[in-house]
């Protein structure tokens, strides 16, 4: 098994990412993780580490690889961000894995704004064929100079099933938004299941906050794992 940080060029940039590759023949299954808003910290790199002992190929890029490295991590880094950047930079990551694997069938997940990017991936590139969205908010604002269409107004062009993950006392998303997401992708007739914790907010899977709630984090990461085993692993459609 092979896991740890590899380097990849996007747009000329450097973009640092943390990948595991399982010691197995191919094809493999595959997955991008979007980071939470402090990086590609220890909890998604223990993302990494549990999804490559499951067999899958997975690579976590380091979104905030074109800013400043005095830009504070936690708050004013996401507001730097632009979606169309965004998208060459998973979409790099998916193509780094390739050459580090044969990849038969690829997802993609994400944390917090990591979650929105995930909603994001599952539109704008129809090679990934499996999404799961753990608590994605922001979901109504694009990100970016141009102000293109946000990952809700997105949501037509989703191509593959939606696993969405959500608490049920957060506030962004809010229970409001998630209806509303669940009613869009309904009414477009996207396929798509969304689970909702009670007693639960934001960051309930990142151990190293005190945000996390085990229950929830443990039944969220089952659903992750049953999903991504029936539309990557066995490969349905």
């Amino acid at each position: 098994m092979t896991i740890g940080w590899d380097t990849i060029e996007v747009d000329g940039n450097p973009m640092r990412t943390y990948v595991g590759v399982p010691d197995r023949p191919g094809p493999l299954p595959g997955i991008v993780i979007a980071q939470h808003a402090p990086g590609v910290d220890e909890s998604v790199q223990d993302a990494v580490h549990r999804l490559h002992r499951e067999g899958y190929v997975v690579a976590a890029p380091q979104l905030y690889h074109r800013q400043p490295r005095e830009v504070d991590p936690k708050i004013a880094r996401t507001s730097l961000l632009k979606d169309t950047e965004v998208i060459r930079d998973m979409n790099a990551a998916l193509a780094h894995i390739k050459t580090r694997a044969q990849i038969s069938r690829a997802g993609v997940t994400g944390f917090c704004m990591g979650g929105r990017v995930a909603f994001l991936m599952a539109a704008a590139n129809p090679e990934f064929k499996a999404s799961v969205v753990f608590y994605g908010g922001n979901t109504m604002k694009s990100w970016g100079e141009n102000q293109g269409p946000t990952p809700f107004e997105r949501l037509k062009d989703v191509s593959c099933p939606v696993l969405g993950l959500f608490g049920a006392d957060d506030q962004n998303p809010s229970p409001e938004d998630v209806k509303k997401i669940d009613a869009e992708l309904t009414r477009l007739g996207k396929w798509h299941e969304f689970h909702t914790y009670q007693n639960t907010g934001h960051a309930f899977y990142n151990f190293a906050a005190d945000r996390y709630r085990d229950r929830a984090a443990k039944a969220g990461w089952g659903e992750l794992l049953a999903f991504f085993d029936v539309y990557l692993k066995q490969g349905k459609s």
